[in-house]
């Protein structure tokens, strides 16, 4: 009896001592944490801002989300969406040849620099687009998809009702671009402006990589060469591995800058299984747009894997929180 009664209080001493070693480590991985910012110190100068866990949906940091205003070239991810759609329908072969036309070779902005009537595949024009933020290849797809500029906006638009994109949001071309600049084009879609607000475009890029992750093997890149030409377009997300913000997981996603809008970027990054979407509107800078996307990183994995470990030690000594 003495026997089993000892073995019983030795088992539990020894389940106590686990626990105990296992508060002291994680007490420690707290004290690691010290000096890693609060969301109450979280303070971002752009003029809006989101950060969104894709897994859980939580958002986990918000500043002024639901304000809409131009959003520069991060609205290239609806046209992503959109041919992305089709090709996994088979409607858009990814080695469909597509002609471009006079407003696609002279539209402002950056470009992969075609003339009229040059022949591009679907894949070049995307990949183009999705890593040097070309407004040609956007414009070139858009044409071919929809007949005009005109008619792929509508897409655009019955794409976001469909997502459940709030009415603040709205597409004016396939490019982000200010109606202003496209003005001197007859084809162009110039009625309105585009604007997004930071929480439907971290909806629509959160959406975009969980039905269509195949789109990170192109946004990972650091260029991207075409076929028909040895020049590599450069990608313009400066938070990869090796570019001068370079982030730990970060593999996409898209930036956006025009006089209107300022410096824009919706990013993406990876740790340990969780991935979070982030989405910088307004900035100053170039630079400041990473670094500020930078911050939200760090604050977004920091802050659950702190709430988990908690959650976990409290667990541990059969605390019960509401």
């Amino acid at each position: 009896m003495m026997t089993r009664t000892y073995k019983r209080e030795s088992g539990r001493t020894i389940k106590f001592l686990l626990i105990a070693a296992g508060v002291l480590a994680s007490l420690a991985y707290l004290a690691s944490l010290k000096d890693r910012p609060a969301v109450s110190e979280l303070v971002l100068e752009s003029k809006a801002a989101i950060l969104l866990d894709i897994g859980t949906g939580e958002v986990l940091y918000e500043k002024n989300a639901d304000e809409a205003m131009p959003p520069a070239s991060m609205s290239k991810l609806m046209t992503e969406l959109i041919v992305l759609d089709l090709a996994s329908k088979g409607e858009l072969p990814w080695n469909e040849q597509v002609v471009t036309s006079r407003y696609a070779a002279d539209v402002p902005g950056s470009q992969i620099g075609f003339a009229a009537g040059e022949v591009y595949s679907v894949r070049e024009l995307f990949e183009a687009m999705a890593v040097h933020s070309a407004n040609d290849a956007a414009v070139a797809l858009a044409e071919h998809i929809g007949g005009s500029e005109r008619a792929f906006v509508a897409l655009m638009n019955e794409r976001a009702a469909k997502l459940g994109l709030s009415e603040a949001s709205v597409f004016g071309n396939s490019t982000g671009l200010n109606r202003g600049d496209l003005l001197p084009y007859e084809e162009a879609s110039s009625g309105l402006d585009t604007v997004l607000t930071a929480k439907d475009t971290a909806t629509l890029a959160a959406y975009l990589l969980k039905k269509y992750p195949e789109v990170l093997e192109v946004s990972s890149r650091a260029s991207v060469k075409l076929d028909s030409s040895a020049k590599k377009l450069q990608t313009t997300n400066l938070m990869l591995a090796g570019k001068s913000y370079a982030y730990p997981g970060n593999d996409g996603l898209k930036t956006g800058y025009t006089e209107q809008a300022g410096y824009c970027f919706t990013g993406t990054a990876k740790q340990d299984g969780r991935r979070l979407v982030s989405v910088v509107m307004g900035a100053d800078s170039s630079g400041q747009r990473f670094v500020e996307t930078g911050k939200l990183f760090h604050y977004g994995f920091h802050t659950n894997g702190l709430e988990g470990l908690i959650s976990n030690i409290q667990s541990k000594l059969g605390i019960q929180t509401g």
